[in-house]
C-alpha cells in the first residue's frame, strides 16, 4: 500500500510518500480501504516534534480516517465488507475499570491514530472494529473524515466538561479552527448565546452563518473590552479556548461569576499567568479537556445523521499533496478542516 510515513521530526520535507505491504486484521479488527483522512493540528505537531514527548517513530500520520470495509478480522460480527465508516480517533485498553464504564478517554494506555499507532494517512488501516463508526448517510468520505477528532473534542469541552445550558453565553476563540468551528455548531444545538473571535471578516461571516450571534475581530479591537461592551460587563459563563498562553488570562477575565474555562490545547505556548484571587473571588473553575469517549462520538454522529450538525472542510487536496496540507494549517489559512483523498 501507499503511505505517509514520519521518520524524524522536522519540517514538511519529513512527510515521505512510502509502500508498505497491505496490513492484515487481527482477531477483533477491521480493515479499510482509505477514502480520506482529515488533517488537525495534531499531525503538524507530530511532524515537528514537542519537546519532552517521544512518539513512536515511524509514523503513519491521520487520527481522521473514512472508507469502506474491505477486509474482516476473525470474531467481528458488528460490520460486514462493503461498510461505510469512519474511524473513531482514540483508543483505550478495553479491558481497565475506566474504558468498561464509557471514560475510555481517561484510559491510562489511551492513545490517538497517527500519534501512537499508524493512522488513516495511506491506502489502508487496521483498527479494532470497535473503532469504525457508521458514516453518516449524507456526508461524503471526504465530509465524514472531517469531523471525529475536532466534533469530539468540542462535544466534551462544551457539553461533557462546561455543561453549557440554554439560558448561557458563551465564547468561542479562534472562530476558523475544526475544533472552533464545531463548538459553535454544538453551542447553536443547546440555545446558548455564541460570542466567538477570530482574524478577518471572511472566518467572522462564516461564524455567524454556523450560529455565531456577536463576533469580535482580535486583530483590530481587544476582545475582552468587547466581551464586556457586548455582555454590560456581566462577563460569559463558558469560555472555549485552545490557544493558550496567549489568551488565558483575559479569557479567565471574560468570565462571570460562577464562569468556567475549558481549554484543549496551546498553540500559542504552554503557561498560564494570572492573578489567583480572579479566580476564587469569582468561583471561577479551569477545565482541562482531552478528547472525548468513544460514547459521546456517537451521539455526535446521530446528531449528523439528523442533519443538525454539518461538516465543514475547507479544501480537499490528494493525499500525495499532505505537506501542502500541513502547510495550509500552520499559516492558519483555513475555515474549517483540510482533507487528504485517496485518488
Amino acid at each position: 500500500m501507499r503511505c505517509v510515513v514520519i521518520r524524524e521530526h522536522g519540517s514538511f520535507d519529513r512527510l515521505l510518500r512510502e509502500e508498505r505491504p497491505d496490513p492484515l486484521p487481527g482477531p477483533g479488527e477491521l480493515r479499510i480501504a482509505v477514502k480520506a483522512a482529515g488533517l488537525n493540528h495534531l499531525d503538524t505537531w507530530i511532524r515537528r516534534g514537542i519537546p519532552g514527548v517521544k512518539y513512536p517513530l515511524p509514523m503513519i500520520p491521520g487520527c481522521d480516517a473514512a472508507g469502506v470495509v474491505d477486509a474482516v478480522g476473525p470474531g467481528v460480527t458488528t460490520h460486514q465488507l462493503g461498510d461505510a465508516v469512519l474511524l473513531a480517533p482514540g483508543i483505550g485498553c478495553a479491558g481497565c475499570g475506566r474504558c468498561t464504564a464509557g471514560e475510555d478517554h481517561l484510559c491510562r494506555h489511551y492513545g490517538i491514530f497517527g500519534e501512537s499507532r499508524d493512522g488513516g494517512c495511506a491506502d489502508f488501516l487496521v483498527a479494532p472494529a470497535r473503532n469504525f463508526l457508521p458514516k453518516p448517510t449524507a456526508l461524503t468520505y471526504p465530509e465524514a473524515a472531517s469531523i471525529g477528532l475536532t466534533f469530539l473534542t468540542a462535544w466534551h469541552m462544551v457539553v461533557g466538561r462546561a455543561a453549557l445550558a440554554p439560558h448561557e453565553t458563551i465564547l468561542v476563540h479562534a472562530a476558523g479552527s475544526g475544533v472552533s468551528v464545531a463548538a459553535i455548531q454544538i453551542a447553536r444545538l443547546i440555545g446558548a448565546r455564541i460570542l466567538v473571535t477570530a482574524r478577518g471578516a471572511d472566518k467572522l461571516a462564516r461564524a455567524r452563518e454556523l450560529g455565531a450571534n456577536e463576533t469580535i475581530d482580535y486583530s483590530e479591537k481587544e476582545f475582552l473590552d468587547e466581551v464586556r461592551r457586548i455582555t454590560g460587563k456581566r462577563g460569559v459563563d463558558v469560555v472555549i479556548d485552545h490557544i493558550g498562553q496567549e489568551t488565558l488570562d483575559r479569557s479567565l477575565r471574560c468570565l462571570a461569576k460562577g464562569g468556567r474555562l475549558v481549554t484543549c490545547g496551546g498553540t500559542s505556548g504552554p503557561e498560564l499567568k494570572t492573578d489567583v484571587r480572579l479566580i476564587f473571588f469569582k468561583s471561577l473553575s479551569i477545565l482541562g479537556s482531552t478528547m472525548g469517549s468513544l460514547g459521546e462520538l456517537h451521539t455526535v454522529l446521530q446528531h449528523f445523521e439528523r442533519g443538525a450538525l454539518k461538516p465543514v472542510v475547507d479544501r480537499v487536496l490528494p493525499m500525495e499533496q499532505v505537506a501542502e496540507g500541513h502547510r495550509i494549517l500552520e499559516e492558519r489559512r483555513v475555515i474549517g478542516k483540510v482533507v487528504l483523498e485517496n485518488r
